[in-house]
């Protein structure tokens, strides 16, 4: 199983008890569950790191009520059940994850499908120490790299990035150091010359004069460039059964989260750090003026409309081939779909931008 281990701040129930109560938050007033409205349980894999932040922005800005449906909020925790495996075991309905587990899933005969998709790139960067002399994946040769787990999605992900520069897992130190704080510690002690992490922990790094971005994979850009195309990251997954028994709740989720897209897209970071609670933008590792600075960079990681970008996919299935993952039973098409965000986009009179993932990715 792929994991995608990002560390949360708070535990899952005191989470979802505590959302309302965030302060400096829009909406924040009116996240009351209407008993009248279809609730639906969601796990996310990090609540509070910017390429999550899509899940509770729509709570903050009310667009769950909006669009008719009472999304439960939970976040995944240090040493927890990951939130893709708790979507899949039933003890939530989605799973606000990275679209790769659902190639995972398949190919272990688990039916998960792709609802909506976030964003086309990680939101990822491996940071390196400012004197570990790596520039590049082709200077991982011989150097300790930092993931947020054995196993993980980072895991995997650095060693795709390493195989597209001709370097094998053999050839590096794969070690465990964590998100946040114990990341941080891991590049200020030497004991990783390298960290794969995301925002915020990206801004602390540079602001600490800690460590730099060696690969950059939280913009389309970045990620086309160390990876060959778009990198289809978090969406919302779900079981084919549940959703087939649910259309409606369903449909009302990716409603929601298209309406976010669209506004993520035309406001700035600042309107952004603004909306979302303080305790997201403002914390022992960063200031709110450094989460701005590094959702300015890295916003264009977010998809405008929730659609799966062309050619996406197909990536994706690349790395999984290459990281060992048996795909032969696994259809791109039946891994993801757009019928959802399309019919979200059409609701609003959104014009779509994103050139969409066909049968074949």
């Amino acid at each position: 199983m792929i994991k995608h281990k990002i560390y949360a701040v708070a535990a899952t129930g005191a989470m979802a008890l505590s959302l309302a109560a965030c302060g400096g938050a829009a909406g924040s007033g009116s996240n009351a569950a209407d008993p009248s409205l279809p609730t639906v349980k969601m796990m996310v894999g990090g609540i509070d790191k910017q390429i999550y932040l899509p899940y509770q922005l729509a709570q903050q800005l009310g667009f769950y009520k909006k669009y008719g449906v009472n999304v439960e909020l939970s976040t995944e925790q240090n040493g927890g059940v990951g939130a893709e495996d708790a979507m899949a075991s039933g003890q939530v309905d989605m799973a606000g994850a990275w679209y790769v587990h659902t190639v995972d899933f398949q190919s272990k005969g688990k039916d998960v499908i792709n609802l909506v998709q976030l964003s086309g790139a990680p939101g990822e960067r491996i940071m390196c120490g400012t004197d570990s002399g790596v520039h590049s994946a082709s200077d991982f040769k011989g150097k300790t790299m930092g993931v947020t787990d054995l196993g993980s999605g980072t895991d995997e992900l650095t060693q795709f990035v390493a195989s597209k520069a001709g370097v094998t897992k053999k050839d590096y130190h794969t070690l465990a150091v964590g998100a946040g704080s114990t990341a941080i510690a891991a590049i200020q002690r030497k004991s990783a010359d390298c960290v794969m992490t995301t925002q915020p922990t990206v801004g602390a790094l540079e602001s600490k004069k800690l460590g730099y971005t060696a690969v950059d994979l939280a913009t389309s850009s970045g990620a086309t460039k160390a990876l060959g195309g778009d990198w289809p990251a978090a969406g919302v997954l779900a079981n084919a059964s549940w959703v087939k028994d649910h259309e409606d709740a369903a449909q009302k989720v990716v409603d929601a989260l298209v309406a976010t897209m669209h506004w993520i897209n035309t406001h700035s970071a600042t309107d952004i750090a603004n909306a979302l609670p303080s305790s997201y933008v403002q914390n022992s590792t960063i200031s709110k003026a450094q989460y701005i600075a590094g959702l300015t960079t890295d916003k264009g990681q977010f998809l405008p409309d929730g659609i799966m970008p062309a050619g996406g996919p197909k990536v994706i299935f690349a790395m999984e081939k290459g990281n060992g993952v048996d795909t032969s039973k696994v259809t791109i098409a039946g891994t993801f779909t757009n019928k959802y965000a399309l019919a979200a986009n059409k609701l609003e009179g959104f014009t779509t931008t994103t050139v969409p993932a066909g049968a074949d990715g």
